[in-house]
């Protein structure tokens, strides 16, 4: 965690949950607020759900905070608005916590993208009122914001300035398998007139 390695954290944070007893390392309140927060930023929706969200250990925590549970609860069900409420006071948190504090800009910029992402990928397109609208926040930020991570490549879809509307630009899953089949297939042809030309020599 401390190295910004997210995905093993929070890989060996869940495999621990059920039997943490490491209780004079840190408290199970915070344990389970790193578990949370790691797997927010590393786990794909389908396995947040059934590790985290409906996770029975973690679950009978979060009841005792409240933040936390309302913060991923809020990215879940696609309350984007509260989502962003609740990501600046994770930043607050961050930048005073021991293991996380040179990582909280880094983290805040992964969720951000992770919730611009989850909501594209349910819009073939739509308006930047209305993702504005959905985030809480002016036309002005979500198309800097949009844009700039459009253009850094994290972000697959493109704005129509004229018509203020995102299209999503999902790559064509089919076209990219023909392509690989087509590779492929002129790998092994070549491997087959050399071994041929072997054969015969």
């Amino acid at each position: 965690m401390s190295v910004r390695d997210f995905s093993t954290a929070a890989g060996l944070f869940l495999e621990t949950v059920a039997t943490f007893t490491s209780y004079e390392l840190m408290d199970y309140k915070d344990f389970i607020t790193y578990t949370v927060m790691c797997a927010m930023i590393a786990l794909d929706r389908p396995d947040l759900r059934d590790k985290v969200v409906r996770g029975s250990e973690i679950l009978q925590i979060l009841h005792s905070l409240p933040e936390v549970k309302a913060y991923l609860d809020s990215l879940y069900q696609c309350h984007y608005a509260e989502f962003f409420r609740y990501l600046a006071g994770v930043e607050i948190f961050l930048q005073r916590d021991r293991y996380l504090h040179q990582h909280a800009t880094y983290y805040v910029k992964e969720m951000r993208i992770k919730a611009y992402t989850q909501q594209l990928e349910s819009y073939r397109s739509l308006t930047l009122d209305y993702m504005a609208k959905s985030f809480g926040v002016s036309v002005e930020f979500i198309d800097k914001e949009l844009s700039r991570f459009i253009a850094a490549g994290r972000l697959t879809c493109k704005i129509d300035q004229v018509s203020r509307i995102i299209e999503t630009t999902r790559p064509d899953s089919k076209n990219h398998q023909y392509q690989l089949v087509i590779k492929h297939g002129d790998t092994l042809l070549n491997r087959l007139q050399k071994l041929s030309r072997v054969i015969n020599i």
